[in-house]
């Protein structure tokens, strides 16, 4: 290898470059390159056009490393506009699953059904005992349900309306049932209100804190339950029922009064009353009727008969309670405290064990049976 020929050409084809484009520092690296594949390369395979050669070479050699800093460039750019780093944001989509379960092809009953079941975790009993419908007929509507959607892409959303109700029931069966979702219920509820600017989103989530606000005096230390009445108000936790009251004000300010908003209006004046004697009972059977109005839902009829006979008396309560199908869930405890309230502590002490047979849960069945209990000591002893 001739190395005075070498660097005779070097010149020449740095020239050949600079002309070509490239500038002179990137020039002279690509030359300096090529000079040593020529070193490598020309003792064995010697070119017939050695300047020729050392030109072609070079500029490919310029045109990679052009290409090459190009990316480099890129890289550092992106990284640049990369967030600090830290820990990643975690993904819950578990709220967008239930707007696709709320699938447009499906009525709302099955799309709520279906969302409960396959999203909120409740047993086919669980949802049937929310809809007051028979297990077999709930089974055939999720399976209905399913089926309708087994060949559809879930890549269009429910409705508002949808979602908000199956976020009622899976916070109703967490807040009384077997299975505890309420705090789910109200995380997801919250994100719903973040995203959304809806009155009756505002009033499902002010409803959700005010109950959730009397969690901790619902239950004695032995497990059993403690009516509304005779909780420790001083164990309701303020900051919430605070929080629910805020929420509802603004959204009733909205003047779009909806069914959440009303009872979370009816939860407000319990939450408000420093004792049971002073609960405002007559404001509590307007909201009732307000909600009547707007669901004609007949449990919404027998919780005003219970508000009723606290406003204008037991007979009066068992008045309305007398116009409802006495198949309703908890109808026959309801009549059990008005007959109660009215005296009659026998008739009140039968019903109140019959109720306990029909109770959802064990928690509700053992209180029945303690008040059963209550009211048989108290009855005068017979020959």
């Amino acid at each position: 290898m001739d190395e005075v020929l070498l660097r005779s050409l070097t010149p020449g084809v740095l020239t050949v470059l600079v002309r070509r484009g490239a500038d002179f520092a990137a020039a002279e690296d690509a030359v300096q390159d090529a000079l040593v594949e020529a070193l490598r390369l020309w003792p064995a395979d010697p070119p017939r056009d050695p300047k020729g050669w050392l030109v072609t070479v070079a500029w490919r050699k310029f045109l990679d490393a052009t290409r090459a800093d190009a990316a480099r460039r890129r890289r550092e750019d992106r990284v640049e506009e990369e967030p600090v780093a830290g820990p990643a944001p975690a993904v819950d989509d578990t709220l967008q699953l239930y707007f696709l379960c709320a699938h447009p092809s499906l009525t709302p009953a099955s799309a709520v059904a279906l969302t409960l079941r396959a999203v909120g975790g409740l047993t086919t009993r669980q949802i049937a005992q929310a809809y007051l419908v028979p297990e077999a007929t709930m089974a055939q509507r999720i399976s209905r349900a399913k089926r309708t959607v087994s060949g559809v892409r879930l890549g269009q959303p429910g409705d508002v309306a949808t979602v908000l109700r199956v976020l009622y029931l899976v916070f109703n069966e967490g807040y009384s049932g077997d299975v505890d979702l309420a705090a789910e219920a109200i995380r997801l509820t919250r994100q719903l209100a973040a995203a959304i600017d809806h009155p009756e989103v505002a009033g499902l989530l002010a409803l959700m804190l005010l109950h959730h606000a009397r969690r901790a005096a619902r239950t004695a230390p032995d497990g059993s339950l403690v009516p509304l009445a005779e909780q420790d108000r001083g164990r309701w936790d303020t900051r919430l029922i605070a929080e629910g009251v805020r929420i509802l004000q603004t959204a009733l300010a909205r003047d779009r009064l909806g069914e959440f908003q009303a009872q979370a209006a009816i939860a407000a004046l319990h939450a408000d009353a420093p004792t049971a004697d002073e609960t405002d009972w007559v404001q509590i059977v307007e909201w009732y009727d307000e909600l009547a109005r707007l669901t004609d839902n007949p449990i919404v009829r027998l919780n005003r008969a219970v508000a009723v006979g606290e406003a204008d008396g037991p007979r009066a309560g068992l008045a309305a309670l007398a116009e409802l199908d006495d198949s309703l869930p908890r109808h026959t405890a309801v009549a059990a405290h008005l007959h109660e309230r009215d005296g009659d502590l026998a008739k009140a002490a039968r019903l109140y064990a019959e109720a306990a047979h029909k109770a959802p849960n064990l928690a509700e069945r053992a209180h029945l049976t303690r008040q059963a209990a209550r009211l048989n000591a108290r009855a005068p002893a017979t020959d």
